[in-house]
């Protein structure tokens, strides 16, 4: 069919919409669009609809006809806008032209271009129904769904609809169609708030473990059994695993035996050896996930239950024999794998028989440890600390009050790390030490009130993993390592590791130890040897579960920022004592200790550091993880 000429006032298309033809000339032609003055355009940038003529777009009238009957009679086929306007309004006009076009844009029954119209058949025409039917409905159901959420409530079909809020309040994307729906900032605290508005979400849901994106399972990794090995018989030693009361993973004990030291400690490198699929997943972990719904494990809980100090009448350890010299200091070291039989005391439990042997005995040998330290510049902060725990939906807030057993246990632990440090150095054995710088400033400080001790921890650096040692200044020791809690931290496994290969190396004869070193280089893919780490895959070992352990802190520490706000939402009438630690013009910085909670107070300039107020709870906003107090 040959294209008809373009000619003054026919009818054309132009970017879907029609348009008369006003003026043809040798290059260009003119036409009149719907609104607006006339266009200067090629003539390969319109389509003809009609020849015409048409005298004004205002002529394009709806026009009735028998659209069923045409499509039925020619479904299937393809064929023109002419053909399908004779045959649904008796005649082919502008007028009809443009009826047919309409129809092809709509869709449902005719597609494509005005001189080749494909007619859809019957099957097409239902699809399409179908289609935009289910369409319609989902349209309905959607604004019936933000009718919902204006209302402050949700149903269960929402769910598939909420999948994007809860993925912006995770963290997990950037954007939601429901927040921009509901002109709300596409934030993960609006998301947060939204789902606690509708009851989606209620305050005992704790976003940040899965924000961080830290592992919120149990490793499910199977273990090696215990080797068949030598090991010293200590059983004959009293042996405390002292821990708080609810502890279920003790992984440190202590004994005294004439004026030496024991400290025993879980010997979780006998199962787990290098590059087993198990110290890989605790590696990448870096340490327990302690949050106050439960603690989740580097290690398979079937560690803890084969190795845990006192789950069992006998415990395998790794055991730490520390001597002293006059002044306090760690003279020599012994390391060697051993049976133990523990007693597990709680701290307060153990605070009650200080008094009675062997435990008076490792009092004073903490005290004495504990005045070098400090002799030595440590630095001591007396700083609130509250357990949370959540026990059937309800929050727990529980001060750790200062006990002398907490001093004991922690000078003991202490006292193996310094020893160990000091081996590790004595034998040329990479370790991660553990360091920590002091400004002149910090050293010059003797704090004795609440908030000079808030200043003076903002002064503090924090400790760092380093191949080479150096001093602890916050602790007031020469060297030291992290190594009482390998249950706990891998960086405290990464060392046991160290040194159990360095006893077993040891004990080989001269030819089979470099035997042994031969074959390590050999096989790199050997899982385990006798040989220890050298100091760069130590230390990159070291640095991996380090980034794992900084995430795995900070989701504790708004973990547990958000249940103490829950606890305040469970008790709306509380009110206690806050310190001012800290002023800032009109800001106070307030302390609550039985919360170990900061808060803001505006408006008071009378204020004085340390003076005590009496707070009443106003406002909590678990998004935000802000509570607001007001003195009373």
């Amino acid at each position: 069919m040959t294209q008809p000429e373009l000619r003054v006032d026919s009818l054309v298309l132009y970017k879907n919409r029609p348009a008369r033809v006003a003026t043809i000339n040798d290059k260009k032609i003119e036409i009149q669009p719907e609104a607006g003055p006339t266009v200067s355009v090629r003539p390969k940038d319109v389509t003809l609809l009609h020849p015409g003529p048409l005298r004004a777009l205002r002529d394009l009238q709806p026009v009735q006809g028998e659209v069923l009957a045409a499509w039925e009679l020619l479904a299937g086929s393809i064929t023109t806008v002419a053909e399908v306007a004779e045959l649904a309004f008796e005649q082919y006009t502008p007028l009809t032209a443009w009826a047919v076009w309409q129809l092809v844009e709509e869709g449902l029954y005719f597609s494509g271009e005005p001189d080749a119209l494909t007619v859809h058949d019957a099957a097409k025409v239902a699809a399409i129904q179908a289609t935009r039917e289910a369409k319609a409905a989902e349209e309905r159901a959607w604004q019936a769904f933000l009718a919902r959420l204006n209302q402050h409530t949700y149903a269960p079909e929402d769910e598939r609809y909420l999948g994007d809020v809860v993925a912006v309040a995770l963290e997990q994307r950037e954007q939601s169609r429901v927040l921009r729906a509901l002109n709300q900032s596409e934030s993960r605290e609006q998301a947060h708030t939204l789902l606690l508005t509708i009851g989606y979400w209620d305050a005992t849901v704790n976003p940040y473990p899965r924000r961080l994106g830290v592992p919120c399972e149990q490793p499910l990794l199977p273990l090696l059994p215990l080797p068949n090995e030598t090991r010293r018989d200590l059983t004959h030693l009293p042996a405390f695993a002292i821990d708080d009361a609810d502890s279920t993973d003790p992984d440190d004990a202590i004994s005294w035996d004439k004026g030496r030291l024991w400290v025993h400690v879980a010997d979780v490198a006998a199962l787990v050896t290098p590059d087993t699929p198990v110290d890989q997943e605790a590696r990448a972990r870096g340490a327990n996930l302690y949050l106050p719904e439960g603690t989740v494990h580097m290690l398979p809980l079937a560690t803890t239950i084969a190795l845990g100090l006192g789950l069992a009448e006998l415990s395998p350890a790794l055991s730490f024999g520390i001597d002293f010299q006059e002044d306090g200091s760690v003279a020599q070291v012994e390391i060697t794998p051993s049976w133990v039989r523990v007693t597990r005391l709680s701290y307060d439990e153990a605070d009650t028989r200080l008094s009675e042997a062997p435990l008076d005995q490792l009092h004073m040998l903490a005290e004495r440890c504990m005045t070098r330290r400090w002799t030595n510049g440590a630095i001591e902060l007396e700083l609130p600390e509250v357990k949370v725990r959540v026990i059937a939906g309800q929050v727990v807030i529980k001060p750790l009050p200062s006990l002398r057993s907490r001093m004991v246990v922690r000078e003991a632990m202490l006292i193996a790390g310094e020893a160990v440090a000091r081996y590790a150095l004595a034998h040329s054995l990479p370790v991660p030490f553990t360091v920590q710088d002091a400004t002149e400033e910090a050293r010059a400080q003797t704090p004795t009130t609440l908030s000079e001790m808030f200043a003076l921890r903002r002064l503090l650096k924090p400790s760092q993993q380093k191949s080479a040692p150096g001093t602890h200044a916050g602790l007031g020791m020469e060297f030291y390592c992290q190594v009482t809690s390998p249950l706990r931290r891998y960086t405290d496994l990464l060392i046991h590791q160290q040194l159990r290969n360095h006893l077993r190396a040891i004990a080989l004869q001269p030819d089979a130890q470099e035997n042994a070193k031969e074959n390590a280089k050999e096989n790199d893919s050997s899982p385990h040897t006798d040989v220890p780490l050298d100091g760069q895959a130590v230390m990159e070992r070291s640095a991996e579960a380090s980034m794992g352990a900084r995430t795995l802190r900070v989701t504790e520490r708004l973990s547990n920022q958000h249940w103490k706000l829950v606890y305040l939402l469970q008790n709306p009438d509380w009110s206690g004592e806050g310190v001012i630690v800290e002023k800032h013009g009109n800001r106070n910085l307030v302390v609550i200790p039985e919360l170990d909670l900061e808060t803001d107070i505006y408006g008071r300039p009378d204020l004085v550091l340390d003076s005590v107020v009496r707070l009443a709870l106003s406002e909590v906003n678990l998004p935000q993880l802000e509570a607001r107090f007001q003195i009373v």
